[in-house]
């Protein structure tokens, strides 16, 4: 069964491929009609992972037109200003579809087969300061692609931060605090292939997130130890400061 899912992915995939695709080009590659096309394209531009660009020349919107422009403004979507009137005075607007930049990242975001041959790399090096030091330096560069985007005035909030972010790439995380210490867990693993082989790809995951989070974690709870999820908790010493207070 085709999910909706698929359909997206069969359809940036295209575009990305394509460079600009016609909603009725887009609709012959899925098999469905224009209006289907059009809702789901409106979809993924609220998204943010295509937008459009003016072909033909249109006139004032009819009742169909309208419909799309309450529908697209539901959704966030912002649209083109009022375009001119064709020369024949009819027709609605026509647009090509194409992929932004986010969306280039997410139609081509498969590099499985890269990281596993780097991280197989970074464990063929015999120094293990050298090694240890790639490491750091690797979950630092993770780091730095989140810390920008994560606020907070204490560590939890962050941690919440980290889990909203997290679940935008389709990661789901989950932030405890019910017994007074933040706690936060890995519903999936982010790297599963990865830590199938090398369990210290867990170290690269937990210094990325003391990172962020700007607190020492520790790794409570561990998949490959035989646990429902990896769990990462604040160190004994902010546990200790936490009682204090």
């Amino acid at each position: 069964m085709v999910t909706s899912d698929d359909s997206d992915r069969l359809l940036l995939d295209y575009l990305r491929r394509h460079r600009t695709a016609s909603v009725g080009e887009l609709g012959d590659l899925l098999g469905v009609t224009a209006t289907a096309i059009r809702q789901r394209l409106t979809r993924l531009m609220a998204e943010g992972l295509i937008e459009r660009q003016l072909r033909h020349p249109a006139v004032t919107n009819g009742p169909q037109e309208a419909s799309e422009e309450l529908l697209e403004a539901s959704q966030g979507v912002r649209r083109d200003p009022t375009p001119p009137r064709s020369k024949n005075g009819r027709g609605r607007p026509s647009y090509d579809y194409r992929l932004t930049d986010r969306g280039r990242q997410s139609a081509g975001d498969n590099f499985h087969d890269l990281a596993e041959v780097l991280w197989q790399e970074i464990r063929q090096i015999e120094e293990p300061r050298v090694r240890v030091g790639l490491v750091k330096r690797v979950a630092e560069r993770l780091a730095q692609r989140y810390s920008s985007q994560v606020g907070g005035e204490d560590v939890a909030e962050r941690m919440r931060h980290l889990m909203r972010l997290m679940g935008e790439r389709e990661v789901p995380v989950d932030v405890d605090e019910t017994n007074g210490l933040p706690v936060l867990t890995m519903l999936a693993c982010p790297y599963p292939q990865l830590a199938e082989q090398d369990r210290s790809i867990c170290a690269v995951e937990k210094a990325m997130i003391s990172e962020i989070v700007g607190q020492g974690m520790r790794l409570s709870e561990c998949r490959l130890d035989g646990g429902g999820c990896c769990t990462f908790s604040p160190s004994a010493e902010f546990a200790t400061e936490g009682a204090t207070e």
